[in-house]
């Protein structure tokens, strides 16, 4: 049976506004229009809906029975009406990103306390994972946002920006005399503590890449699993830390650890930030998005 979602907004508000004429002051049209769905409503049904009195009118048994069904569907239509329009006003969603540790304790907790700041009924939630499974929760779309180590293109995925990395080498006060002039990493990796992260995580991966394209292989007198460690270490004293730059920024300016030059250059590596190709974003995932492409022009 195909009838008119219309003709049931009709004749839940006559019920609602007792009569036909208040029914049509509500709806912004006629007694005569209102009366005329009414009666298109019973003849697609087979059968009466009202009792038509003077001062009004009131439910036949087949009209209560149906309108006990059209309440719950009218109002549960109502209520999905207003979820989509705080959904699309950022007054209610949720954003769900998946990044590593360090890119999110460094890159993407500002913009985060933005977003927060900006939609504070938007509900946040952050896994730190690895680029492997970051990848795959995209694909499933268990996550809108990931920041990866992306090697190359992938068909199932979209780049949207990019994050630039750039490592160094930094000791505190009691290995200061090194930064003085350059010096050659093979210098540097012999005669030093040196302090690196884990095996197995990315940025470890990249950095032994980087002494072995100079013939080097190092073996740390420290192995970390966080950014931060690898920079309290350096800070007390206990070897030479390679870390991001960008993390150690405020203890160079403030002379907290010291910079080391060295001769060879360490390249530039990047993170992306990726979504789902092809699936349609939320408004929440869209305006995070907005948010940082306005900050990195």
């Amino acid at each position: 049976m195909d009838i008119n979602y219309e003709l049931y907004k009709i004749f839940y508000i006559t019920v609602k506004a007792g009569s036909m004429s208040n029914a049509a002051k509500e709806l912004f049209t006629s007694q005569s229009a209102v009366s005329q769905s009414i009666k298109s409503l019973e003849n697609k049904l087979g059968g009466q809906l009202f009792h038509r009195r003077a001062q009004g009118v009131s439910l036949t048994v087949e009209g209560e029975a149906l309108f006990q069904y059209v309440e719950q569907s009218y109002e549960l239509l109502q209520a999905a009406e207003r979820k989509f329009s705080e959904l699309r006003n950022l007054d209610a969603g949720q954003l769900r990103i998946a990044v590593s540790t360090t890119a999110c304790s460094n890159f993407l907790m500002q913009y985060l306390e933005r977003f927060s700041l900006a939609y504070p009924n938007i509900e946040i939630y952050i896994k730190d994972q690895s680029t492997h499974s970051t990848i795959k929760q995209l694909e499933s779309g268990e996550v809108d946002i990931g920041i990866i180590n992306l090697n190359g293109s992938r068909d199932s995925l979209t780049v949207i920006g990019k994050i630039e990395i750039q490592d160094c080498f930094v000791v505190s006060e009691r290995f200061k005399e090194i930064c003085d002039k350059p010096i050659f990493l093979k210098e540097l990796v012999v005669n030093y503590p040196i302090i690196l992260m884990q095996k197995g995580l990315n940025t470890r991966k990249y950095i032994d890449n980087f002494f072995t394209s100079y013939g080097l292989k190092v073996i740390p007198k420290v192995e970390l699993s966080t950014m931060e460690l690898l920079i309290e270490f350096a800070k007390k004293g206990l070897g030479i830390s390679c870390v991001i730059e960008d993390f150690v920024r405020s203890d160079l300016d403030q002379q907290q650890l010291f910079k080391v030059p060295i001769q060879e250059t360490i390249p530039k590596r990047f993170l992306s930030i990726a979504i789902k190709k092809d699936l349609p974003l939320s408004s929440a995932t869209q305006r995070f998005i907005e948010l940082f492409q306005s900050s990195t022009g």
